[in-house]
């Protein structure tokens, strides 16, 4: 008599991440191929579709992901109108990098380098020191800026070199330690609105025969977590964002590139078991896990010492056909965080990678009951979070 046999699906293959384009076409391209058009030492040209100007103006707006845009040519004329010049008149999005979220990518792009160096490889990660969750975006607990990121910001290499440098945003962020290890270099400039960002943004670049100039809008990111890209509040955001570019771009003056690109895409996750697998109410999942970082769509796992093995074999059997899930190790020879890593960048990364491929959340509702009530979500490798714009506009 025959054994019966049992299927077992096979978990997703970790060739089939499309990790992002680091060295030729991420955000932490932008900011080195600006700075060495105007021949900033230190600094190299990674994006070769891109030309030197004088004067630059990169605008983020968090969380303007390049299918929500394309899918919203209504509600954004002038972007849309716009989408041919991205990447140097190409057509083509950048990537963000993983995981596709705003500390990293804020860093990535002040940094001009990718995760494994700059050491922001989440939006939670342990630190090795104390063994505890520092949440890279609130900087919570307090640690260092300096020992955690230690290498200079294009803007302030830019600085140095006699470029008029500048960051026109909220007042909020002006002594925050993300704005300090990623950010800062020549003068802040806070404004509440964003008009008056913009306004000011065409002016700071008006103050110099070279100029690099920074402005940020953070107001669409927050509607689409709290609503949905699919809710009217997201929609209203986007338009407003559209008036923001277009106001910016009519008051450009002679020599400049305006540059608008975002940190991440979104994707709404629905509301249910199946969409949403609840972390603290598995106990299959938390076996032999000390750590739970990272966020939704891009976990890093901490397992209790000698575990790991186990972490890493239960994680791929229960999630494996839904998220790609990988070692340390090979996440990090997959070049998830970039071409190398740092050494002190190499513990903060979770034992176990967990990247979403489906629509999907490994949510945490009790040590983590905001973040798992966020409607639009975002972190992994899929093309809705991974691409973003790089519009262009010059005079």
């Amino acid at each position: 008599m025959a054994l019966p046999t049992w299927d077992h699906p096979e978990p997703l293959a970790l060739g089939s991440a499309p990790v992002p384009e680091y060295g030729v076409g991420s955000l932490a391209d932008l900011m080195p191929t600006v700075a060495a058009g105007m021949g900033v030492p230190g600094t190299t040209a990674s994006i070769p579709e891109l030309t030197a100007a004088d004067r630059v103006c990169v605008f983020l707006v968090d969380g303007l992901g390049w299918e929500q845009l394309k899918a919203h040519p209504d509600e954004a004329p002038y972007l849309t109108a716009l989408l041919a010049s991205s990447r140097g008149g190409t057509g083509r999005p950048i990537t963000a990098g993983y995981p596709a979220t705003t500390a990293t990518s804020l860093a990535s792009v002040g940094t001009g380098l990718p995760p494994g160096a700059h050491g922001l490889p989440g939006y939670t990660v342990r630190d090795p020191r104390t063994q505890e969750l520092m949440n890279q975006l609130r900087w919570q607990p307090w640690t260092s800026p300096k020992v955690w990121q230690p290498y200079p910001t294009i803007f302030q290499l830019a600085d140095r070199a006699g470029v008029h440098t500048a960051q026109v945003t909220s007042p909020a962020f002006q002594n925050t330690p993300l704005t300090q290890i990623a950010l800062s270099g020549g003068t802040f400039h806070g404004r509440l609105s964003g008009e008056d960002r913009m306004d000011l943004a065409a002016e700071q670049l008006s103050a110099g025969d070279r100029a690099l100039i920074y402005t940020y809008y953070s107001e669409l990111d927050g509607a689409g977590h709290r609503f949905g890209v699919d809710s009217d509040a997201w929609r209203g955001q986007l338009m407003h964002v559209d008036r923001l570019v277009q106001r910016l771009a009519e008051q450009l003056p002679p020599r400049t590139a305006l540059y608008v690109t975002a940190d991440h895409g979104m994707i709404d996750i629905p509301f249910d078991e199946q969409h949403r697998i609840d972390f603290d109410e598995d106990w299959e999942l938390r076996a032999g896990v000390a750590l739970l970082g990272g966020e939704g769509r891009a976990r890093h796992v901490y397992a209790v010492p000698g575990a790991e093995s186990d972490v890493l074999t239960c994680w791929r059997e229960v999630l494996g056909e839904q998220f790609w899930i990988a070692s340390r190790d090979e996440a990090i020879a997959a070049g998830w965080f970039g071409p190398h890593i740092d050494e002190r960048v190499y513990a903060r990364l979770g034992d176990v990678v967990a990247a979403a491929h489906d629509d999907v959340l490994i949510v945490a509702s009790e040590r983590e009951p905001k973040e798992s009530a966020m409607v639009g979500n975002h972190g992994s490798m899929t093309p809705v979070e991974q691409l973003v714009p790089l519009l262009e506009v010059r005079s």
